[in-house]
């Protein structure tokens, strides 16, 4: 059994997520969806104090590049959305891995509203029938009666059978519009596929669906498995251990870990160079509050002793560490978080906040690190101006001082 140091693993874990290493050229479109197949799905969240956090992903592992490519990929087809980890984009050449849950969307929970459905059938697919006939629509084609509504609890009906209609894979979203999706039906986005030829059987799916998680984590461990693309909670570790035998997996043992864990093959190869130093990650810089990185708490605590919080769903009195918290990668470790918010109208990035991890020391090198990181980040935004109005002792002069 091989014997990984907790930073060979982290190593690891950041190599599989696209991290080791700062891009060493200009982005490019294709760049785009590269790295979204990398980590198998891009989750979708609408809050954009900074930039939403599906741009603000793909910049964490591009660097600058130009948002509408994103949109862009959505449009042409090279993307879609679905409920896969949360409501992600994915590789359209994943819909297979999604499809059994629209046939049978029944274990979704609140992301398909069957009450709802069964309630509004008629009404439902009246609407499924004007789209068809007429072309897309978004939501805000319909008007409300009374109002402006107070959050999705609170959706005019027609919003309402738009998701269902999206649930169980009627509707696809064609495109988006200052981030408004625009709803159009599957066989006009999707024209080639067939479910009688091309859906594979419940079971391949699955198995499918565990091998892309294990390839994007690049570390695994059983109690890891389920989240990712929220598959059902169950015992996976002789899932692993058959993935292991066929030669697809690596057993490892993680200093510190009582679980059996495993190393993807593309990353084995790195175990050695990863356990020994000689591979490390190079690259500081924020990543958002979906970041596959952080998005399961208990494994950003085993990797990165991190304990992450999305506090913008948090009551404000109860809150620790501000409104919408960007963790931040230095050379592998996760070493601080700060609250920021990009004021485009004045050109200022705002760092509301700046908190370190106990134990992180201040050294010339991290100062260095993070005025780089965070200057490029604000200028990405098109907020060049950088304010820090909190931040540990001294650390908001240094960072905020001219680089010579």
């Amino acid at each position: 059994m091989i014997t990984l140091p907790l930073s060979a693993a982290r190593t690891l874990h950041l190599a599989a997520q696209g991290l080791l290493t700062p891009p060493r050229r200009k982005a490019t479109k294709a760049d785009v969806l590269d790295v979204i197949r990398q980590m198998a799905q891009l989750q979708i969240d609408t809050i954009h104090v900074v930039a939403r956090s599906p741009y603000l992903v793909l910049f964490s592992r591009l660097g600058a590049y130009q948002p509408q490519w994103l949109d862009e990929h959505l449009a042409e087809g090279k993307l879609f959305e679905y409920w896969s980890h949360e409501a992600c984009f994915l590789p359209v050449e994943d819909y297979g891995l999604m499809r059994h849950r629209m046939l049978d969307p029944s274990d979704m929970g609140w992301k398909y509203a069957g009450n709802w459905h069964a309630q509004y059938r008629k009404e439902i697919d009246a609407l499924l029938a004007h789209i068809r006939a007429t072309g897309p629509v978004r939501s805000a084609d319909f008007a409300r009666e009374a109002g402006k509504g107070s959050g999705w609890w609170d959706w005019k009906p027609e919003k309402r059978h738009l998701e269902v209609l999206f649930a169980i894979g009627d509707l696809m979203v064609a495109e988006r519009r200052n981030f408004q999706r625009v709803y159009d039906v599957t066989e006009r986005v999707l024209p080639h596929w067939n479910d009688k030829r091309d859906l594979q059987p419940v079971d391949a799916v699955a198995q499918e669906m565990l091998r892309r998680t294990c390839r994007a984590l690049g570390v695994v461990r059983a109690d890891w498995v389920a989240d990712y693309y929220r598959m059902p909670r169950r015992p996976y570790a002789d899932a692993l251990h058959q993935l292991a035998d066929a030669g697809e997996l690596t057993p490892v043992h993680v200093d510190g870990w009582k679980q059996p864990t495993f190393v993807h093959r593309d990353f084995t190869s790195m175990i050695d160079d990863a356990s020994n130093g000689r591979i490390a990650s190079t690259v500081t810089t924020v990543l958002s509050p979906f970041d596959p990185v952080v998005w399961d708490r208990k494994r950003a605590a085993a990797l990165f002793d991190f304990d992450y919080v999305i506090e913008c769903y948090v009551p404000a009195p109860r809150r620790r560490y501000g409104y919408y918290v960007l963790p931040i990668l230095n050379r592998g470790k996760l070493i601080g978080r700060v609250d920021a918010k990009a004021h485009r109208a004045t050109g200022v990035f705002e760092l509301k906040a700046l908190h370190l991890e106990p134990g992180v020391r201040v050294s010339g090198r991290l100062i260095t690190d993070l005025r780089r990181a965070l200057q490029r980040c604000a200028d990405w935004h098109g907020t060049p101006e950088l304010q820090i109005t909190s931040a540990p002792d001294g650390l908001a002069s240094a960072l905020t001082a001219t680089e010579e």
